[in-house]
C-alpha cells in the first residue's frame, strides 16, 4: 500500500491511480491544490502494484546516448501557433497518420489542466501548446493501455514524470507507443491557477472563452499570456508583466517534488524530448527569427526514425548537446524553492491574486531574469576566452 510521507517523494502522475485493481485508491487535493494518492484501506488487498509501479519508489536508470537537433516547421502559420518550433505538430499528425490517438494537456470546459486524447488533426490545436498547469492524468494511462493493445499506435506526451509514471504503470515495452516529454521548469498547483482564472474573470466582468500561454504578438523571446474574454474583451500581456507568470518564475508556486526533480537529466524515458531552443542566436543565428526555434533531444532509435520521417517538413541542424544545455539548465537541474513558498500557500485564500503576488513577487522577476543573463554572459566569455580579461576590467573599474 502507498504512503506519501514526504509530498516531495510524490510527482502526481497517478501511476498508483491507474494500477490499482480494486480501485481503492484515490487521487486527493491537498490545501495547497496538489493531487496525491489516498488509499481505502477497507478495500485494499496488499497487492501492492501501486508500490511496483510508482516511478520515484523504483527509479531506473536509462543508458543512452542522446542527440541534440535545433529545429523549427517550415509551416510558419503552425510554428506561430506553438510554443516554439512547431515540432510536436509534424509528430502528432504523422501518428494521426498511422490511424493512431495522441495524448497530451489541454484546458477542459472550467480550463483546468487535464490529459486526454485526440485522433484528428483538427482537433490537435487543443493539445498545441504550453500549459504551465500541473496536468490531471486521471486514467489515460489505461486508455493508452487499451489502445496499445488494439494495435494503435499512441503517442503520449507529458512531463518528464508523467512519461515515466505510464511506462512504469504499463511494465513492459510497447512498439506502437511513441513518448514525447519536455523540459520541464516546474509544475505550479492547479489551485493557484483557478485562483488567477477567477481574478481575470472578475476584473473583466466576463467569463473566459480561450486562453493562449504563449502568444508571440511581440515575439518569440517576450511572449504573452492572452485571455479572450466571451464579452469579446482580450487581456494580454507579456510574461514578465503577468502576474501568473511571475508567481510560476519566482518559483513560488511549485509542486513539493519540482525543487528536487528525480527526472531531470538527459538520459530521459522519453523517444523525443521537445523544449525552447533559448541562446539560438549563439549557436546557429540563422535559425533565430524570434518566431519560434525547437531543441529536440532525440533519446532513442524510434525518436531518430521519427525525426527522418518528418526531415522534408523542418529546418534542422545537430548541435552539442552540452552547449545547448548550457542554455536551458532545467533539462538537468531543479530549480531552488522559494524561501517565502510556504506563507504564499499559507495565505493563499486570504489575498486576491493581485495582493498575493505583490505581497511575494514584486521585482522577483527582473532578478530571475538579470541572473539568467549573467549566467548566460558567464558561460559565453568563459567559451570564448574571455572571462579573465572582463574580471580585468571590472576590477579596475572598481578602483
Amino acid at each position: 500500500m502507498i504512503i506519501i510521507t514526504d509530498k516531495k517523494n510524490c510527482t502526481g502522475c497517478h501511476a498508483c491511480f491507474n494500477i490499482c485493481p480494486q480501485h481503492c485508491i484515490t487521487m486527493e487535493s491537498d490545501r495547497e491544490g496538489f493531487w496525491y494518492p489516498v488509499v481505502d484501506e477497507k478495500k485494499c488487498i496488499q497487492c501492492g502494484l501501486c508500490e511496483k509501479v510508482c516511478p520515484v519508489l523504483h527509479k531506473e536508470l536509462v543508458q543512452n546516448e542522446p542527440k541534440a537537433y535545433a529545429c523549427m516547421n517550415k509551416d510558419e502559420i503552425i510554428r506561430l501557433q506553438s510554443s516554439s518550433g512547431g515540432i510536436f505538430t509534424l509528430i502528432a499528425e504523422h501518428i494521426i497518420d498511422k490511424g493512431g490517438v495522441v495524448f497530451g494537456a489541454s484546458f477542459d470546459k472550467n480550463f483546468t489542466v487535464v490529459h486526454h486524447h485526440v485522433d484528428t488533426k483538427e482537433k490537435l490545436s487543443q493539445l498545441r501548446g504550453s500549459k504551465y498547469v500541473q496536468s490531471k492524468i486521471g486514467d489515460t494511462y489505461k486508455q493508452v493501455k487499451d489502445f496499445l493493445i488494439q494495435g494503435r499506435m499512441v503517442l503520449f506526451s507529458g512531463t518528464p514524470c508523467q512519461i515515466e509514471g505510464l511506462k512504469s504503470y504499463l511494465r513492459k515495452p510497447y512498439q506502437n507507443l511513441f513518448c514525447v516529454d519536455i523540459i520541464c521548469h516546474g509544475v505550479p498547483s492547479p489551485k493557484v491557477w483557478q485562483k488567477y482564472i477567477s481574478y481575470r474573470e472578475n476584473d473583466v466582468g466576463s467569463s473566459i472563452g480561450k486562453i493562449f500561454f504563449r502568444r508571440k504578438n511581440e515575439g518569440w523571446k517576450r511572449f504573452s499570456v492572452s485571455f479572450l474574454f466571451k464579452n469579446n474583451k482580450e487581456y494580454i500581456k507579456t510574461f514578465d508583466k503577468d502576474l501568473y507568470m511571475q508567481a510560476f518564475l519566482k518559483n513560488i508556486c511549485l509542486r513539493p517534488s519540482c525543487y528536487d526533480c528525480e527526472f531531470k537529466t538527459l538520459h530521459r524515458k522519453s523517444d523525443i524530448t521537445l523544449a525552447d531552443f533559448w541562446g539560438i542566436q549563439n549557436v546557429f543565428p540563422k535559425m533565430d527569427d524570434d518566431k519560434g526555434t525547437s531543441l529536440i533531444f532525440v533519446n532513442s532509435n524510434k525518436g531518430q526514425i521519427m525525426l527522418e520521417k518528418i526531415k522534408d517538413y523542418i529546418i534542422c541542424n545537430e548541435v552539442d548537446i552540452h552547449k545547448a544545455v548550457s542554455y536551458n539548465s532545467s533539462a538537468i537541474r531543479s530549480v531552488q524553492c522559494n524561501p517565502k513558498r510556504d506563507n504564499f500557500f499559507h495565505e493563499l485564500d486570504s489575498y486576491s491574486f493581485d495582493q498575493l503576488v505583490k505581497k511575494y513577487c514584486s521585482d522577483s522577476l527582473m532578478l530571475n531574469i538579470k541572473k539568467k543573463v549573467k549566467s548566460i554572459i558567464y558561460v559565453v566569455l568563459k567559451k570564448i576566452g574571455l572571462l579573465e580579461v572582463v574580471k580585468r576590467i571590472l576590477r579596475k573599474t572598481r578602483i
